[in-house]
């Protein structure tokens, strides 16, 4: 079975991260923090804006980008403004551990990491005149064009009214 797994690295805005923690949770992704951090976790605008789902959350933490590639295998796809290629032309695949890799709020991923890896660097389409999309926008964007691409496993599709009936 594929797992859909989200990578911040060096993630510095607490309410970034607790937005994304909450895709995650509602989507059953799994979320992976490379420190440092530029809060704590325990940081009451972290936990504010999941705080509901913090334990329905799958959450890996690790000390240094070179942790995270020591302990998972998988494809890995690095989401920079410098990408070539557009998040949706990729094909994520849906036999292994796809991890789709965010820097931090101010820098974005190592460059030199995005040159070692060209084919794996992809972009979400913007006007080319300003800087990037929110961290926890681009997440969402990104998640859900994974998740569409695998029909949506395990996701409820059709939503209930409360106080009538179709």
């Amino acid at each position: 079975m594929q797992k859909l797994n989200i990578v911040l690295v060096e993630p510095q805005i607490p309410q970034n991260t607790g937005n994304i923690s909450r895709t995650c949770a509602v989507t059953g992704i799994a979320l992976h923090l490379v420190k440092p951090y530029g809060f704590v976790i325990s940081n009451k605008h972290l936990k504010r804006a999941g705080l509901d789902y913090w334990d329905k959350l799958d959450i890996y933490e690790y000390d240094n980008l070179d942790s995270f590639f020591e302990k998972n295998e998988g494809k890995f796809y690095f989401f920079t403004t410098k990408g070539r290629k557009t998040h949706s032309e990729e094909s994520y695949p849906e036999n292994e551990n796809v991890y789709l890799i965010f820097g931090r709020e101010d820098k974005g991923l190592p460059e030199k990491l995005l040159y070692e890896n060209p084919d794996n660097c992809v972009r979400i389409p913007m006007r080319n005149d300003l800087r990037s999309l929110n961290l926890s926008n681009s997440v969402a964007i990104a998640c859900y064009e994974v998740l569409r691409q695998w029909d949506y496993p395990d996701l409820g599709r059709e939503g209930k009214l409360t106080q009538y009936t179709w």
